[in-house]
């Protein structure tokens, strides 16, 4: 189930005074940029050069599909979920695209990395792709030369120019180097939000280290220079994305990996900032890395599939365990033989830097062996969903009545500063112990004080003997005396896709079952318990699965309480002999001391 944006008490609030100022005084900012642009005042010129040359390869280090490639020759785009199809030798720029989402991946030449995979015939077909685009679309513009699409368009063709230009005439490749340089020049120059500027700054310097002209080594110095500046902003100190997303993060030490490859090539020295950013980085994509090869899904960032993943993990070399706990970026590990389980136990971005962030403190995954049981939506800026994926509702966490511990922004402030999310949980606090017998991880946050007057709190104890993971939700009065409205409460815990569940005799405990066929019982004592739709994002694309729903009143004048349980069927059953052991369910034991 997609939750929706929802009225009356817990609905979407208001938005704070600040930021609709905020938004009034940078709308007025875009309409005086695009004015001053469209006079042509400024403008900046493509860098000229007689002797402009190829003198790196550029390399990309994440992986291709060659079929996917296969399809493009064959004039059949594959992009974003949607298909167009133009036929051999079609002209994909002067047709409607299917999705805007189509779009931006078309113009980002998303496409190119498995075409040039294809060898040179590939290479060919990418090259008139690229010049046609040039012919229809060389002059900047708000969308094919915005910030979004601009940067992954000189990543992708920076990668892919040694193959083009092994293909072109000499004229051809000139205007490929030229218009490459004219677009990272133009890159660097746009001053747009800080949550993609070292994305911006390292895409611009790969470009410029590939090009032998004065110009790309003015642009290669500034572009380090910013990159530098930038890193210390994006890069927390465990090596988490300042936005909290693992694959924001992730996304940054690709791109990093590739130009520190390509300075290599030169004899250059990558910048200090850069070097340590990468250390860090590398330690968080181990952090959130999982049992079952992908990362962990929080905050805009999806699962992403095994083997973007272990690209990274290849080039990072490192043994060493990943650490428990991730204290800048506020993430928790709970490990048990089979269990694994990650928590997100730290407050959303905030400002410019919450564009992806999600109202959902104390949200966690688990995983049972390398099946990932409950997972996140996984929603994503490139996702196929809506903004309501970013609510409470969407994530293993609780949510109280139909409301949500942070929203995005919508109307004419998303239009102007971006869907920032407000009235996220400003304090989050956590405690962790650990011994031989397991590790306690307590919580709680202070999302729910604004609307329901409520704190919440979520304790969880990880069984290393037992191989169970026990877990409470409470729901305390911030203050003594009764609260104007009772409210219910519901503790969700959504399935990945291929996991299946169902409700044992006793209308209370779930049974659940993963691909590798090893069963679960997950134990509560909610007042009501059902399963219900609900949808998991991969690769972008929505993907059909079910939640496990627990809801439970909330009284006038105390806390309200719930208690879940995930233990193994012991010994492991058969799915004929798990079914008749429904009936054989032992009486709740009591989950946490």
């Amino acid at each position: 189930m997609t939750p929706r944006p929802l009225q009356g008490q817990g609905g979407a609030p208001s938005a704070p005074l600040p930021l609709a100022l905020a938004a009034a005084a940078e709308t007025i900012r875009q309409r005086l940029a695009d004015e001053w642009r469209g006079l042509g005042v400024g403008r900046r010129r493509p860098a000229r050069s007689r002797n402009l040359k190829l003198i790196a390869t550029p390399r990309d280090f994440r992986p291709t599909n060659p079929e996917v490639g296969r399809a493009l020759i064959a004039g059949r785009f594959l992009l974003a979920g949607a298909e167009l199809d133009v036929g051999p030798g079609g002209d994909p720029w002067d047709r409607v695209s299917p999705t805007r989402r189509f779009a931006v991946e078309l113009h980002r030449f998303a496409f190119l990395p498995d075409l040039v995979a294809c060898g040179a015939t590939g290479a060919k077909e990418g090259l008139r792709l690229f010049l046609e685009w040039r012919r229809a679309f060389g002059k900047p513009d708000a969308f094919a030369w915005g910030p979004a699409v601009l940067e992954r368009r000189v990543f992708n063709l920076a990668c892919a120019a040694r193959r083009l230009s092994a293909v072109a005439s000499d004229v051809e490749a000139m205007e490929l180097f030229t218009a490459l340089l004219h677009q990272a020049d133009y890159l660097l120059s746009l001053g747009a939000a800080p949550t993609r500027a070292a994305e911006r700054a390292a895409a611009a310097a790969l470009t410029a280290s590939a090009l032998n002209s004065a110009p790309a080594e003015r642009l290669l110095a500034q572009s380090l220079k910013r990159l530098s500046s930038d890193l210390q902003q994006a890069v927390l100190g465990d090596g988490g994305h300042r936005t909290r997303s693992p694959q924001a993060g992730l996304e940054l030490l690709l791109d990093l990996l590739s130009l520190d490859d390509l300075l290599l090539q030169r004899g250059r020295e990558a910048p200090l900032a850069m070097v340590n950013a990468m250390d860090r980085l590398s330690a968080a994509a181990r952090f959130h890395t999982l049992a079952d090869g992908r990362l962990a899904s929080f905050h805009g960032g999806e699962a992403v599939a095994p083997e973007r993943v272990r690209a990274v993990m290849s080039e990072e070399g490192s043994d060493a365990p990943p650490p428990v706990h991730a204290p800048h970026s506020g993430y928790h590990r709970l490990s048990g033989p089979n269990l694994q389980v990650m928590v997100d136990a730290g407050p959303p971005a905030e400002g410019p830097w919450s564009l992806t962030a999600c109202g959902q403190p104390l949200a966690l995954e688990i995983l049972a062996g390398t099946d990932r049981l409950f997972a996140n939506g996984g929603w994503s800026p490139d996702a196929a969903g809506p903004q309501a994926m970013r609510l409470s509702a969407a994530a293993n966490t609780a949510a109280v009545g139909r409301g949500s511990a942070g929203w995005p922004l919508t109307g004419f402030l998303a239009r102007a500063l971006g869907p920032r999310l407000i009235y996220g949980a400003q304090t989050v606090q956590s405690h962790r112990e650990e011994n031989e017998a397991g590790v306690w991880l307590e919580m709680s946050h202070d999302g729910w004080h604004r609307p329901f007057g409520l704190t919440h709190a979520r304790r969880l104890f990880v069984d290393r003997t037992g191989d169970e993971l026990r877990g409470e939700d409470v729901f305390t009065p911030i203050s003594e005396g009764a609260r104007p409205k009772a409210a219910t409460f519901t503790v969700h815990f959504h399935l990945f896709p291929g996991v299946q569940a169902s409700v044992a005799r006793d209308g209370r405990s779930v049974i659940l079952r993963g691909p590798s066929d090893r069963g679960w019982w997950f134990r509560n004592d909610a007042a009501q318990v059902s399963l219900e739709a609900s949808v998991c994002f991969i690769d972008g694309q929505p993907r059909r699965t079910q939640q496990v729903a627990l809801q439970s009143d909330i009284p006038l004048d105390g806390p309200a309480r719930m208690r879940w349980k995930l233990t193994p069927i012991d010994p492991p059953l058969p799915k004929a002999k798990a079914a008749r052991a429904e009936a054989a369910l032992d009486p709740m034991p009591e989950m946490l001391a």
